[in-house]
């Protein structure tokens, strides 16, 4: 069994792959996806996304990162890939299931759903530009507004050469809308011969037992969950193997906390850094009753040193953001 932290643009950039994957229990994660158009990114495009391949495409946890790719044109795609690889990305991840509106009007995520023979296409080149030992996948949804072009969406990336295919249970049309319809991964492994990993909807160890047994898929995918519940990987992994486990408490998340802010305040600027630890904080929130009275002085607080003693730093409130 593989857990997998999902590649959520916007959310897990860098920063936070390195803090998840500092708690233990994920296998592999995945880069926010890199926009491909109509030319050969130059190699700054690929760091700033996936600083990781500087340091061997692992995060300090030592945890294997991939690289994301998204766009329609197959060959473009091709030739960004064999770069991403020559800069040292371990294997190459392929996004048919972004909805985002702006990318999809843009011919890019989800709405290739509509285009199996595309989505073939773009996997068969990708993999012909790719050193052989280097795997390419491919993450989907079940379809744009509908799940009745799943399964020829699957075979389709499946038989361009995807090494494992990623399935996130809902539609574009769906987003993130309850419930993934688990059963419909059930229906994908049935008609590929690649491992197919369940995504979506999976907040807990008993979700994860559901999911299981609904799916039938022995590997997953966590996104929403495992940002709220950092240790969320840890739980199933100790579930699957029948170990007693005591999740982690708010107490020992806080150096958690601390290192993120330290390191959003390093990568961003004093306008942005507030932002991004009050994105993670709301999302702790689900998981964490003490994190709703931390959000609540931290939503309107937007001044680096005051965020820093709330988050009891005091050692570091003097001092001021830096880009």
């Amino acid at each position: 069994m593989q857990i997998a932290l999902a590649p959520m643009e916007g959310l897990v950039d860098n920063i936070l792959r390195d803090v998840l994957t500092r708690v233990g229990g994920i296998d592999w994660c995945v880069t926010e996806f890199i926009r491909v158009c109509d030319r050969l990114l130059p190699a700054s495009s690929f760091d700033k996304l996936a600083p990781e391949l500087r340091q061997g495409a692992r995060t300090a946890a030592g945890v294997p990162m991939r690289v994301q790719l998204l766009g329609s044109d197959p060959v473009c795609l091709a030739e960004n890939a064999a770069l991403a690889c020559e800069l040292g990305a371990p294997v190459i991840d392929l996004n048919f299931g972004c909805p985002a509106k702006t990318v999809n009007k843009s011919r890019g995520g989800a709405v290739l759903l509509k285009e199996p023979e595309l989505l073939h296409a773009i996997v068969r080149e990708v993999r012909r530009a790719v050193p052989a030992h280097i795997p390419v996948t491919a993450k989907m949804r079940l379809g744009y507004d509908s799940p009745d072009g799943a399964l020829d969406c699957a075979t389709a990336l499946a038989e361009g050469g995807s090494a494992h295919l990623v399935v996130h249970a809902r539609t574009k049309v769906e987003g993130y809308k309850p419930p993934a319809h688990w059963e419909w991964v059930a229906r994908v492994q049935d008609v590929v011969k690649v491992p197919v990993f369940a995504n979506g909807e999976i907040w807990t160890v008993d979700d994860w037992r559901r999911c299981r047994e609904v799916s039938g898929a022995e590997h997953i995918m966590l996104g929403r969950g495992l940002v709220s519940r950092p240790d969320l990987a840890l739980q199933i992994a100790a579930a699957r193997d029948g170990i007693e486990y005591q999740p982690i408490s708010w107490e020992a998340l806080q150096p958690l906390l601390r290192e993120f802010w330290r390191q959003a305040q390093h990568k961003l600027s004093p306008r942005y850094a507030p932002g991004r630890m009050k994105q993670w904080l709301a999302m702790l929130t689900r998981g964490y009753p003490e994190a709703v009275a931390l959000f609540a002085e931290l939503r309107r607080e937007d001044d680096c040193q005051r965020i820093s003693g709330l988050l009891g730093m005091e050692e570091q409130a003097a001092l001021v953001c830096v880009a």
